[in-house]
């Protein structure tokens, strides 16, 4: 009776860590993915890579062309593009590795992060942004 009583309460700790976790960090499911698969590149604090790879905190780019974003995460992205004023022309990898709600939850994250504040976008969106994306090879 004692083991079982330790575990419960054990599940209960669990279950309350994970719920304030998710309360203070919304997007936290979108973190892991972006410090996993876009950190590389862009930083961790969202900066970007000089002239090389353009930042996402702050970006006139992101904020304007919310529609886009969902593809090129999913098939890269070649070309200029002008962000803040700045040309960037380096290739960006695509990750079709990634599903539709991982899509979702990063660029949610990235909505939110480094006091962006572009607001949410649902998997509704996602998927119809997707829709005309060029699929891979």
């Amino acid at each position: 009776m004692k083991i079982s009583s330790l575990y419960l309460a054990g599940a209960v700790l669990w279950i309350a860590l994970m719920l304030q976790s998710c309360y203070e960090n919304p997007y936290v499911q979108g973190q892991r993915i972006y410090d996993f698969w876009c950190a590389n590149c862009h930083m961790e604090d969202g900066t970007g890579l000089a002239k090389v790879n353009p930042p996402l905190a702050d970006s006139d780019y992101l904020r304007d062309n919310q529609s886009v974003v969902p593809c090129m995460i999913r098939q890269g992205y070649e070309g200029e593009m002008v962000v803040n004023g700045i040309t960037y022309n380096q290739p960006m990898i695509a990750h079709p590795q990634l599903s539709e709600v991982e899509i979702a939850n990063v660029v949610n994250y990235i909505n939110h992060a480094w006091g962006n504040d572009y607001g949410e976008v649902s998997i509704n969106q996602i998927r119809e942004w997707l829709e005309p994306c060029p699929k891979p090879y």
